[in-house]
């Protein structure tokens, strides 16, 4: 970054400068167009008289210059309509659970909440409104989902707590949860009426069903989706870049493609239903062999999956979301991975 002159003015003389919420874009020049060194206020040399300093809660900073692109929604409350939507955790479903409700809702407002500000830049350009996460329940939503990862907080069911806070009960507040919890592993048939594994059994597992119970508490809804991908994610990409693979071949998989997730969460939103648990899949089970077989005939990918020489590991179960379908009114774009790969 170029030396960068920053100016000043203040209303009192005895003057504290705490820029805790300064980008780190700030990081090479600080003041007067002073260079970067171990103490960057070493160069300077003010005189301070007269001071006021403008109160930010948060300003990020753009790569080339020092020109303020974005302030907090808690700087400035936004005026929230009746179809805005706020997306905790926009990642890859999450942007593309924002598009699918900006292409259905002309004129709405889309708002990501973030854990960082590393990506609100690709928002803004995706005309998400983003802020990192934010004074809890000040600003309220008519339609929330909550798309982010437990991998990312040592608190998940707190997350969401916070997150059903800031929904006015109006539409919807949907979880994006996993098929993980369903109690099913000997390849046999699941639906959404199949019982989960108890609390206590497994310690991952007992991370969504916590995180589950809280939104269902509020009057939210769950969606138990399958595994989710796309070209160049998921499963397949994944065995793919190992090669061989110290997994059992027979084990069934479910898949759900992202867009699919998306449209089917925008279904549920758009409903407004009320503490419903529903499930998300492409109702075409398949081994892991099976699928690496197809990804190899496809010649769509530029590697080969080996084999797999996984003897031991548990099998899997044949998730069937016909329920679903029929109480949302939804069909999935892609109805199998087979057709997918025909596609691309």
């Amino acid at each position: 970054m170029m030396g960068t002159t920053l100016c000043f003015t203040f209303t009192t003389t005895n003057v504290v400068l705490k820029p805790k919420h300064i980008s780190s874009n700030f990081s090479n020049t600080l003041c007067l167009g002073s260079p970067r060194s171990s103490n960057p206020f070493s160069h300077c040399s003010v005189k301070f008289s007269s001071f006021s300093i403008p109160r930010i809660t948060h300003l990020r900073v753009s790569r080339d210059s020092l020109t303020p692109t974005e302030e907090s929604l808690s700087s400035s409350p936004p005026s929230i309509g009746d179809s805005d939507l706020l997306v905790v955790g926009p990642g890859v479903l999450g942007r593309l659970v924002a598009h699918k409700w900006q292409q259905e809702i002309p004129g709405c407002q889309v708002f990501g909440q973030t854990m960082t500000t590393d990506h609100h830049s690709e928002l803004i350009q995706l005309s998400i409104n983003p802020s990192l996460k934010w004074v809890e329940s000040t600003h309220k939503f008519p339609n929330v989902i909550f798309c982010a990862p437990p991998s990312r907080t040592p608190d998940y069911a707190d997350n969401i707590r916070l997150a059903a806070s800031s929904w006015n009960g109006e539409g919807c507040i949907l979880f994006t949860s996993s098929s993980a919890p369903y109690d099913c592993s000997d390849n046999g048939p699941c639906d959404e009426d199949t019982p989960v594994v108890p609390i206590g059994r497994v310690p991952r597992i007992d991370v969504l069903l916590k995180a589950e119970n809280v939104i269902l508490e509020f009057g939210g809804c769950v969606l138990r989706l399958a595994g989710l991908y796309k070209a160049d994610r998921g499963a397949h990409n994944y065995y793919l870049e190992k090669g061989i693979v110290d997994s059992r071949p027979d084990h069934i998989l479910n898949l759900i493609h992202y867009e699919d997730a998306a449209s089917l969460s925008v279904a549920i939103l758009k409903k407004k239903f009320r503490r419903q648990i529903f499930l998300g899949c492409d109702n075409h089970p398949l081994s892991r062999q099976e699928m690496m077989d197809l990804v190899n005939k496809s010649g769509k990918f530029s590697k080969k999956f080996d084999k797999f020489t996984g003897t031991n590991d548990h099998l899997g179960k044949r998730l069937n979301n016909t329920k679903t379908r029929r109480e949302v009114g939804w069909e999935p774009k892609y109805p199998s991975f087979a057709h997918f790969l025909e596609s691309i």
